[in-house]
């Protein structure tokens, strides 16, 4: 009796044990799968974040960016705009003139960009194409601008946008004359005439660069290229653009070859309607 029932508690113990083990064992299995699903989760989470890239460092940002940065700098250089900065910084202080004309630029970048980047409700293979043929047409246009153009056309741009200047400010001039004629004896402010030599810069800037060849070209990139990078390309290339403007003043204006700037600007219109070509649009 005592031997039969010492066997049947060593079966008990051997039973619990192996019990206790297996449900042990189904749980680490349950525990592996969760962390093989984890683990499967998070690298197809790594590789999509390395196919497509951040958004600043994906390939689409810097291909916006260096389009951007190149189609500004050669539409800017030698443009109305350049000449109001470079005309207007050597009779007033270039910080002054800078932060007003870079301002305006800016701003209409940035609205240009995203104008085009509005565009993208249309299946990307269309306006992929239509910015390619569009690009096409501008390089056309600047070849054959560039071609029978004046060597001496950037000197007649500086002399009328110098003209422009003069009577601006002639009849800001009278204006000012009538006012004191009238009465008025408070003499102007250092910092009223700081705002009013950068509203000037603002506005005469905002006004030239309406409807310009480098908005419309921001517009078309923007409908195809990362439309940060585009902004933040296009904003620098005005920078450098404005900033060469009012450092170099006139030496620069009246040197700068607009007519080779403009073929080098067809050139590179051309090549990214050629662009099309080679890259997908997806």
């Amino acid at each position: 009796m005592g031997r039969l029932l010492k066997i049947s508690l060593g079966i008990f113990l051997f039973s619990s044990l192996s019990l206790i083990n297996f449900v042990a064992s189904e749980e680490n299995e349950n525990e592996n799968i969760e962390l093989g699903e984890e683990l499967a989760k998070k690298s197809k989470d790594a590789e999509e974040l390395a196919r497509t890239g951040s958004s600043i460092s994906d390939d689409r940002f810097m291909h916006g960016f260096l389009a951007a940065l190149s189609v500004i700098i050669v539409s800017e250089l030698g443009d109305k705009t350049f000449f109001i900065a470079a005309i207007m910084a050597m009779k007033h202080p270039r910080l002054t003139v800078f932060t007003g004309a870079i301002s305006a630029l800016a701003v209409m970048h940035v609205m240009a960009s995203f104008f085009g980047y509005m565009t993208t409700v249309i299946p990307r293979v269309i306006t992929f194409y239509a910015s390619s043929f569009l690009f096409a047409v501008f390089g056309l246009k600047m070849l054959h601008e560039g071609y029978h153009m004046s060597p001496h056309e950037g000197q007649e741009e500086f002399e009328e946008v110098n003209e422009e200047l003069r009577k601006k400010e002639e009849v800001e001039g009278r204006g000012g004359s009538l006012e004191q004629g009238l009465g008025s004896k408070k003499e102007p402010s250092l910092l009223a005439f700081v705002g009013k030599i950068f509203l000037q810069a603002f506005t005469m800037t905002f006004l030239a660069e309406w409807g310009d060849r480098s908005q419309i070209a921001t517009v078309i990139l923007a409908a195809r290229e990362d439309v940060y990078g585009v902004c933040v390309g296009g904003i620098l290339g005005h920078a450098l653009c404005t900033g060469l403007a009012v450092i170099g003043g006139r030496l620069i204006a009246t040197r700068i070859s607009v007519r080779t700037v403009t073929l080098i600007g067809g050139v590179v219109f051309l090549l990214f309607a050629r662009s099309a070509l080679i890259i997908s649009p997806e």
